[in-house]
C-alpha cells in the first residue's frame, strides 16, 4: 500500500512540477506573423507601460486588474516560471504567473503584453536569492544579496508575446 500511495504521490508531484499550459499560436491573415497567447487569451487593447504601472502604483498597495507591455529582460533559467520587464529607469518588475498555470520560454525577449494584478511584497533574502540562482547569476553576485527587497510584483493570468 505505501509504495502504490508513494508511486501515485510521485506521478502527481511530477505532473504538477513539468505540466503548465502550452502557447497557443495564431497566424495573422494578412501578414503571416505569428503571435502567442499563454495563459488565459487577452487582447493588448488599453495596456499601459512598465512605467505608468509604477506610477499608478506608488499611493496604494495592490492594483487588482491591469494590462501591461514592456520588454522582458530575464525569464527563469530553470523552467520560464517567472520574468522581469524593465522599465526606462532600469528598474524591474517581476512577472509570476497566476496558479504555476504557465510558463515563458527560457529564450523569451522582447515585447509582450499581460494581463493581471500589481501588488507590492517585501521580498525576503532567501527567495531574492533564489531568483538570482534561477537566473544563472554567479555565486559571488548571490552572495552579495544580504538584505530583504521591497519591490512590485504582477501576476499574470495571460500574456501576449507579439
Amino acid at each position: 500500500m505505501f509504495k502504490q500511495l508513494f508511486l501515485f504521490s510521485l506521478i502527481i508531484t511530477f505532473a504538477a512540477c513539468t505540466g503548465g499550459q502550452k502557447a497557443t499560436l495564431i497566424k495573422d491573415k494578412v501578414t503571416g506573423k505569428e503571435t502567442a497567447y499563454v495563459g488565459e487569451k487577452i487582447d493588448a487593447k488599453g495596456a499601459i507601460s512598465v512605467d505608468d504601472l509604477f506610477e499608478k502604483i506608488a499611493n496604494t498597495e495592490e492594483i487588482p486588474s491591469v494590462k501591461v507591455e514592456g520588454e522582458v529582460v530575464s525569464v527563469c533559467q530553470v523552467k520560464g516560471c517567472w520574468m522581469r520587464l524593465v522599465a526606462t529607469d532600469g528598474s524591474e518588475l517581476m512577472v509570476k504567473f497566476k496558479d504555476y498555470g504557465f510558463f515563458m520560454p527560457l529564450d523569451l525577449a522582447g515585447k509582450v503584453i499581460m494581463e493581471g494584478k500589481a501588488f507590492k511584497q517585501v521580498t525576503p533574502v532567501d527567495e531574492l536569492r533564489h531568483y538570482a540562482e534561477d537566473a544563472g547569476k554567479s555565486a559571488e553576485e548571490i552572495a552579495q544579496i544580504t538584505e530583504p527587497e521591497e519591490e512590485i510584483l504582477f501576476e499574470a493570468f495571460g500574456v501576449i508575446i507579439p
